[in-house]
Parts: structure tokens; C-alpha cells; sequence
């Protein structure tokens, strides 16, 4: 697959790309008003920390199981109609959080909004994969305004929480995810596979080059565990502030987004196994850092690293699953997310808290070791 500007055609408001970068900007800035403020609105319910957790890992849970029956769905009604319905559904139900009391009704609405907030992001990334075997648009650019609204939304979210408390937040998410459900229904159309081509769920395992993915996927993706869920802990018991917390957060971000709108020409060079080799060798670098120093002039350069262990891991599974026959998009996307990313991230998460308890900031050696790991892995991708 080619991620790079088509010559000629849509060039327009309406083209493809243009339609593409709206959908994950309404997506992702869903994300960054709810995310920061979910296990505040769970608390004010009356949760507990304690309940607040088994909500958040049963939520996790629930959404790698229903990815790839999302994608099932997809295969047999289309893509388009099952990402406006889920992101529709998931809308609605999120106000519904700020309203609710008490452990029973408020893990019974996370559920169901977990279930189906679960495949948008996998559905976009199919159906933008099927476009651009089409038309081809450059995938970093499109991608990169995701990045750009989950920043926007999260500063925005954070005055109206100010002002109008924790719930506010999800009235701006729920607003994203009915946006996200509108330009759906004006994406490409990709019709459902005629029933001789749908195959097993599990069809993509069959292929040699996505279980190859799915180990450099794993291992690198999942060293972000203790980076997600303790290097704020671990910065501010250094005395760091929130402030410099947060733009030490924000550095990589904006790292990131400069990879996607500027790294074309690097991508194309690299390739898939070129980009999960940079990935892993820079995990290795940055995690090391991270681990023995948490002085800020050296922290700020070694999290533009993210552009490279976040963002390059991304854009070279992006291009190994556009590699893979066109029938397998969104069931090769759903499976990956499940396997590849979520339930990596979410087994290291669990092993990151007793490894933070133990050695504190030490534990990042453990999240370069993996990454070392994943170098061995990346080396068997193809291009």
C-alpha cells in the first residue's frame, strides 16, 4: 500500500482525505474530553477507587472482546452504517454516566458504552485503508488531526469541568461521537463481502505476515503501559509540577503529530519493518532514559521519542495490514487492536503497577527490555 498524495482528482472540500481528517478529528477529540475525566464522573456516582478500577478494567475488557465482532458485522453490513451506529449509540450513552448512582447502574452503562464505542477507531483505520487502495491519500496527514482534536478537546474539557463539573466532559465527547457518526454516512462507500468472501473471524491468523505483526505490535505498543499509567506519578513524587507533568505529555503529542504531517518521505523510505525497527530501537533509548534520570532539560528531548516508539509503530502496522487481501480489512484491523495493542497494553498495565512499587522509576528498564525485544520482532516485517 502506497500512503502518499494521489496526482490528480479529489482535491476538493469533499474529497476523500478531506472526509477522512474529519472523522478522526471528531473521534479523537472525543477521547481527550472524556478520557481525563471519566473516573471523576464514576466517583461522583459513589464509587469507590477500589470500584472505579474493576469499572475501567471490565470497560477494557468489554472492548477488546467486541472489536472484532464489530468488524464481523462490518464484513456483513458494511462498514459505513456499523461505524455510524456505534458511534451514534456510544454518544448517547455517555451523558448517561453523569446521571447514574452506584456500582450496578453505572458499570451496566459503561459496559454497553465500552462495547460500542470499541471498533470506531478500527473501522475508520479499515475503511481509510480500503480508500486509499483506491485513491491514495497521505494516511500520516489524515491521522495527524486526530492527534491535534484529542489535544484541542482535552484543554476545552478542562475549562468546563472548571465550571460546570466532571460531567460537562462527556457532553462534549457525546457531541464528537454523534459528529463521527454524521460524517460516517458521508465516507466511500465499501459494501459488505458477498458470504463466499467473509470467511473465520479469525481468517487474518492465517496469514504469515500479520502474525508477525502482531509480536513487534505487542511488545512495542506495550512498553507504553508504565509510561500511560505511572510516569505522571513517578515525575511529580520527583517534584516535578502538573504544569511541566502536563508538557512534558504535551512534547510528545506534538511530536507525533509532526511525524504524521511531516514524515511521508521517511515512512515511504522505511517502510513497515524499517518504522517497527526505529520504534523499537528508540523505545529502547527513551524507556532507559526515563529510567535513571528525571531531570526535565533531559526529559523534554527524550519524549519527542514518542514520535517514533508510538508514532512510527502506528504508521508500520498501518501499512503491514494494508498489505494484507482487501476481504481481511476490518477483521485484520479488529483483531490487531484486540491482540496486538489492547491486550498487550492491558496484561503490561497489570504487571506495571507491582513493577512501579517495587523499583519505581527503575521499572522503565523493564518496558526497554521489551522494546529490545520487539527490535527481534520488527526485523521479521516486511516492507
Amino acid at each position: 500500500m502506497v500512503l502518499k498524495p494521489a496526482s490528480g482528482g479529489h482535491t476538493g472540500p469533499v474529497s476523500p482525505a478531506f472526509r477522512f481528517s474529519l472523522i478522526f478529528g471528531a473521534q479523537f477529540a472525543s477521547l481527550g474530553a472524556a478520557l481525563p475525566f471519566v473516573p471523576a464522573v464514576l466517583t461522583a456516582g459513589g464509587l469507590s477507587a477500589q470500584q472505579v478500577g474493576l469499572v475501567l478494567a471490565l470497560g477494557t475488557g468489554t472492548r477488546l472482546l467486541a472489536n472484532p465482532w464489530a468488524a464481523r458485522i462490518a464484513d456483513r453490513t458494511g462498514l459505513r452504517g456499523t461505524l455510524a451506529l456505534a458511534a451514534v449509540v456510544s454518544g448517547l450513552l455517555l451523558p448517561l454516566l453523569g446521571w447514574g448512582q452506584g456500582i450496578a447502574v453505572l458499570l451496566a452503562i459503561y459496559i454497553l458504552h465500552s462495547a460500542a464505542v470499541a471498533p470506531i477507531v478500527t473501522l475508520s483505520d479499515a475503511a481509510a485503508i480500503a480508500e486509499i487502495r483506491r485513491r491514495p491519500f497521505d494516511y500520516g496527514r489524515v491521522r495527524a488531526w486526530g492527534s491535534v482534536t484529542f489535544i484541542l478537546a482535552a484543554l476545552a474539557a478542562g475549562q468546563f469541568v472548571g465550571l460546570w463539573g466532571a460531567g460537562s466532559a462527556l457532553y462534549i465527547s457525546c457531541a464528537a461521537l454523534l459528529a463521527t457518526g454524521a460524517i460516517a454516512l458521508t465516507l466511500p462507500p465499501h459494501e459488505a463481502l458477498p458470504p463466499a468472501a467473509r470467511g473465520s473471524m479469525w481468517e487474518p491468523l492465517r496469514h504469515p505476515a500479520f502474525r508477525r505483526l502482531l509480536p513487534a505490535s505487542a511488545l512495542i505498543q506495550g512498553s507504553h503501559a508504565m509510561y500511560n499509567g505511572f510516569s505522571t506519578l513517578h515525575w511529580q513524587a520527583a517534584g516535578l509540577s502538573p504544569g511541566l507533568v502536563g508538557a512534558l505529555w504535551g512534547a510528545g503529542v506534538i511530536a507525533e503529530i509532526a511525524l504524521f504531517v511531516f514524515g511521508r518521505r521517511l515512512v515511504e523510505k522505511l517502510g513497515a519493518r524499517g518504522l517497527a525497527m526505529v520504534a523499537a530501537g528508540s523505545g529502547v533509548l527513551r524507556w532507559s532514559v526515563t529510567a535513571v534520570t528525571v531531570d526535565p532539560w533531559v526529559l523534554f528531548p527524550i519524549q519527542l521519542l514518542h514520535a517514533c516508539t508510538f508514532g512510527a509503530m502506528h504508521l508500520a502496522a498501518i501499512r503491514s495490514l494494508g498489505a494484507l487481501p482487501p476481504a481481511l480489512g476490518a477483521r485484520a484491523q479488529a483483531l490487531h487492536t484486540s491482540l496486538g495493542v489492547g491486550l498487550a497494553t492491558g496484561v503490561m498495565m497489570v504487571v506495571a503497577g507491582p513493577l512501579y512499587a517495587a523499583l519505581e522509576g527503575h521499572a522503565f528498564w523493564a518496558m526497554a527490555g521489551l522494546c529490545a525485544m520487539g527490535f527481534v520482532a520488527a526485523t521479521r516485517l516486511g516492507r
